[in-house]
């Protein structure tokens, strides 16, 4: 700790500060990818259930999803390098409270505590990193902060696969507590304190209550809505509560005294348009690996690990272009690089979308290059865009909005990729399958959005070419979504920093105007 503060100064503490929130973020992301290959090893070892083993993912997604802005905007009040270091912390011990699980409640309880962590810490490494450093060197920062995810990502199932088979699963969790560690002693040594001068300390309950309760209808409607059927009542009934949930938060939000989220925000056109484009780019992107996983895995036959590997044409470079397009809308401004990048998207998703029960690798490797340069074209100046588009004082709450809508993007690609490819792959197992009895092809069809039935004979081919044939329209109809989020770029994001959205006339008078309504409210 003190060869660390020696290496400080003043010159180099935001480099440091990045560094910090680097590490954290690269947890964060690696536990998204190591935890799907661990699944068949957990599932042997604590006897676990099909549907404990989806509760292992959708935890973790649940309560990270559902407390990204609360997180974002506690830290705005109470300090975020001090709501960061709670993350870290609860992310750390977590871990490896799952590392020692004896049974399969233990696994989830330690996955939601996880995703709480994460949830404070995620909104808190954008916000620090847009205030240790000046808006012209913003988007270098988040660049490398967009590159370092990319790099968890690529080498998530590779660690994961390695760890599985050689040490045991309870090791990709360990993992995280020297790195968690590290990132608190790094953060304590260079990382200073800020927060929302405006802020009275006033916590909104109400508002903080409507959102999660909104937004875990809706998180958990997505996650369920494909095994459940979007017609059950179980479903309509959560985007019922959703909605209400949703509608109060806004009705709330314009009555409190100190919101958790100010409105005025998205009066900012860049703000508005970041938060579309993280939505469709996630949707996009994970919708694409999801799914290309599960035609990899079962229809080509590779081992997760082997599938995992084939993704790091992608990956690999969105490592490298990240930091490059990060650097460049310093220069020349976000709007371009988001604009070019989702094109780029949209034509590899494009040719993805041409894929036969046979083709090979070799034709997807082209496809895979293309997607990593838009992608990496698109994180950071998106990033930066949203970020640069508010007060700094505010950018705790910005980060968690921004984070959360691309959690919420990628939930709901998977979900309506997985809807699209169950019934278009219907109407093809219908063709092809004709004096199979109606029950059995709507059973084979169910089991599409999850790759398929695992069956042999002329039935197993059937149901191979029924998901690829819905696999490729649902890739097109991607592609068609990352031209309309290239339109929605270039009609709304400012080709150069514009001045933040004003969130009260100034800091000082925006407190004094906040507590003397606190005080007649007393």
């Amino acid at each position: 700790m003190t060869r660390i503060r020696n290496a400080i100064t003043d010159d180099n503490r935001r480099w440091w500060t990045l560094g910090a929130m680097c590490f954290a973020l690269f947890m964060i992301m690696l536990d998204n990818t190591v935890v799907n290959v661990a699944l068949p090893a957990i599932q042997n070892d604590l006897h676990s259930s099909i549907s404990g083993l989806e509760w292992t993912v959708n935890a973790y997604t649940l309560s990270f999803a559902v407390l990204l802005v609360t997180g974002g905007r506690l830290g705005d009040i109470f300090g975020r390098r001090r709501m960061f270091l709670f993350g870290v912390i609860v992310f750390g011990l977590s871990s490896a409270f799952i590392g020692l699980s004896q049974s399969e409640a233990w696994l989830v309880a330690g996955r939601a505590a996880q995703g709480i962590g994460a949830a404070f810490m995620m909104p808190a490494t954008l916000s620090i990193i847009t205030n240790a450093f000046p808006a012209h060197e913003r988007g270098k920062a988040i660049g490398t902060w967009a590159g370092v995810s990319a790099l968890a990502l690529a080498i998530g199932p590779v660690v994961g696969g390695f760890l599985v088979e050689n040490v045991s699963w309870q090791s990709i969790f360990f993992l995280n507590v020297p790195v968690a560690a590290l990132a608190v002693a790094v953060t304590l040594a260079a990382t200073r304190e800020s927060r929302d001068e405006t802020s009275t300390h006033h916590v909104d309950f109400p508002g903080v209550t409507a959102v999660t309760i909104g937004l875990s209808a809706l998180v958990l409607a997505l996650v369920e809505g494909n095994s459940r059927g979007w017609g059950s009542a179980t479903i309509v009934g959560l985007l019922v509560i959703s909605a209400l949930g949703l509608i109060a938060f806004a009705i709330v939000e314009r009555r409190v005294v100190e919101p958790m989220v100010d409105f005025q925000f998205f009066r900012s056109r860049s703000f508005v348009g970041a938060n579309l484009v993280a939505f469709i780019v996630s949707f996009a992107m994970l919708a694409m690996f999801f799914f290309l996983a599960l035609y990899m895995q079962n229809i080509k036959d590779y081992s997760p690990l082997q599938a995992g590997v084939r993704f790091l044409p992608s990956t690999v470079v969105i490592i490298l272009v990240a930091p490059i397009a990060g650097r460049l809308s310093d220069r020349i401004g976000p709007r371009p690089l988001i604009t070019g990048g989702l094109l780029i998207v949209a034509g590899s998703l494009f040719w993805q979308g041409h894929l036969a029960v046979d083709t090979s690798y070799s034709f997807l490797v082209g496809a895979f290059v293309l997607m990593g340069l838009g992608m990496g074209l698109v994180m950071s100046p998106m990033s930066t865009a949203g970020m640069n588009a508010v007060e700094p004082s505010k950018a705790g709450v910005a980060s968690g909005i921004l984070t959360m809508s691309r959690m919420v993007g990628g939930t709901f690609g998977v979900a309506a990729m997985g809807a699209l490819i169950t019934g278009l792959g219907k109407s093809k197992i219908d063709d092809l399958l004709p004096a199979t009895p109606a029950a059995q092809r709507q059973d084979l069809a169910d089991g599409l959005g999850a790759g398929g039935a695992h069956v042999g004979g002329h039935v197993g081919d059937a149901v191979n070419q029924a998901f690829v044939y819905a696999l490729n329209d649902g890739l097109r109809i991607g592609a068609a979504v990352a031209v309309v989020g290239a339109l929605l770029a270039w009609l709304l994001i400012a080709d150069r920093a514009e001045a933040p959205a004003e969130v009260g006339a100034d800091a000082s008078v925006r407190r004094a105007e906040t507590e003397a309504a606190l005080a007649e409210a007393v």
